[in-house]
């Protein structure tokens, strides 16, 4: 199984019923030149690049924007065309006043797989207490962050509170809390390693900013910045697929993975095993 864990649903026609939305959506995102992607489009490119299922992350920055980029109910729509292709996590401003009881009905209720946070747009460190209620409720339900690491294309979004070394407390105080660094922390990939190798509750995904190709790129940071068994011997069971789309084309990161001469354990690790575990799927 293929799995695409790192994707962005805020240009479905499904949620985008007038210009006003989209273009809401787009800037709130960081996104001038795209436009509305229908659904069933979307299911072909999944199709087409040989991806089983991709996780779709939503954004919510209501605290100051007003309303969520893509809301939990409106997650909720999109899963429900097509639940065999689309894993939805949920959203949450942890600066609203309602976070806890809107973040409870989104996986208790909605049934959403887990939570997505991008803390340099909200201006927290991960260790700020008021996201502790939000740990808490993510670790009791065994329900999985995806925490935005590194560089962010997204507006005002300083890196500062992104860095991977930042999370090493929340790795500490919820053991339990299996969370994700996105696009491997880039540039501080050494500290995203770091927290691979030391604690078993951290995991990484491959959806960077490339500069010129995912071939060349991808090449270049896990066989040249690192050596290529650094991956296969010692983070193996840490890795995941993720394309970043729509700012990437699923094809194109997943065809510069399968360039990597990895074991074929390690192949299928990276390109949904690990995605499996991380998602809490095994049974």
């Amino acid at each position: 199984m293929v799995i695409d864990i790192h994707t962005h649903p805020l240009l479905f026609d499904e949620i985008n019923e007038n210009r006003d939305d989209l273009q809401f959506r787009k800037e709130q995102f960081g996104v001038f030149k795209s436009g509305i992607v229908p659904v069933d489009f979307e299911l072909r490119l999944l199709e087409d690049a040989g991806i089983d299922k991709a996780v779709l992350l939503p954004e919510d920055y209501s605290a100051e924007a007003g309303r969520a980029i893509v809301s939990n109910d409106e997650m909720v729509r999109i899963v429900n065309r097509s639940p065999e292709h689309f894993i939805g996590f949920a959203g949450v401003d942890p600066r609203r006043e309602d976070a806890e009881k809107e973040l409870i009905r989104a996986f208790d209720e909605l049934k959403l797989a887990g939570l997505k946070l991008n803390l340099s747009r909200l201006h927290m460190y991960p260790d700020d207490s008021s996201l502790a209620p939000i740990y808490e409720i993510c670790e009791k339900r065994n329900k999985p962050i995806m925490f935005h690491a590194g560089y962010s294309w997204e507006p005002d979004t300083p890196a500062k509170y992104s860095e991977p070394i930042r999370f090493e407390d929340v790795a500490i105080n919820y053991p339990n809390l299996r969370f994700c660094l996105a696009h491997m922390g880039w540039p501080w990939w050494e500290e995203t390693i770091m927290m691979l190798m030391k604690y078993p509750n951290v995991y990484a995904d491959t959806s960077m900013v490339y500069m010129d190709s995912p071939k060349n790129y991808y090449s270049h940071l896990f066989s040249v910045n690192m050596n290529l068994n650094w991956l296969q011997n010692c983070f193996q069971d840490k890795v995941m697929f993720g394309s970043n789309n729509p700012r990437f084309r699923h094809v194109r990161s997943l065809a510069g993975m399968k360039e990597l001469p990895l074991r074929q354990d390690v192949r299928d690790a990276v390109f949904g095993g690990n995605a499996v575990r991380f998602l809490g799927l095994e049974d």
